[in-house]
């Protein structure tokens, strides 16, 4: 018995350096099995935060490294159906990461998913996704804006607060690098 939990351990570290050894070279700071979005560094959120090649490629480390399906440059020579796959969870974890920054600013009352783990996002990409698209973000009711967000209808909620996401990277990185 012992040696089945030690080869589960064993495993679940392999995962672990695979999915997070580029980011913590990347970003010089610590990730596990348990980090969510809302551990991440200011610094980092804003970084994943905002649209770029760089940001892409710092997604796919993670994805890759969970799937096992190699290194971040190595997306290019992936095949198709792999590349369509690690391109719809990037672009799942991106809107979750955007609405971690919101939900910093005290724009949103919650993130939709804020309590899944990043490898979790990943490995059970299909699942999570559903129940998270499901649920409508919601403006914070100390925005300046709550009172015409609660008039619309809940696709056009989605829109409303999408369109604020270059407003809010501008003020999260006045806050990451005020001296810029």
């Amino acid at each position: 018995m012992s040696q089945v939990l030690d080869f589960i351990a064993y495993r679940n570290r392999a995962v672990e350096q695979r999915a997070f050894g580029p980011w913590c070279k990347r970003f010089g700071e610590s990730y596990n099995a348990e980090t969510r979005l809302a551990d991440l560094s200011d610094a980092t959120l804003y970084f994943l935060a905002r649209p770029g090649e760089d940001t892409a490629i710092a997604f796919y480390e993670l994805i890759m490294g969970i799937l096992g399906l190699g290194e971040g440059p190595g997306f290019y020579y992936l095949d198709e159906k792999d590349q369509l796959r690690v391109i719809d969870i990037h672009l799942f974890l991106a809107d979750r990461v955007r609405f971690e920054l919101m939900r910093r600013l005290g724009w949103l009352a919650s993130a939709p998913g804020e309590n899944h783990t990043l490898l979790e996002m990943v490995q059970a990409f299909e699942t999570i996704k559903a129940e998270v698209t499901q649920k409508t973000v919601a403006l914070s009711e100390s925005h300046p804006e709550y009172n015409t967000f609660e008039k619309l209808t809940s696709a056009d909620k989605q829109v409303f607060i999408r369109r604020r996401l270059i407003k809010a990277l501008e003020e999260f990185r006045a806050r990451v690098l005020p001296l810029e």
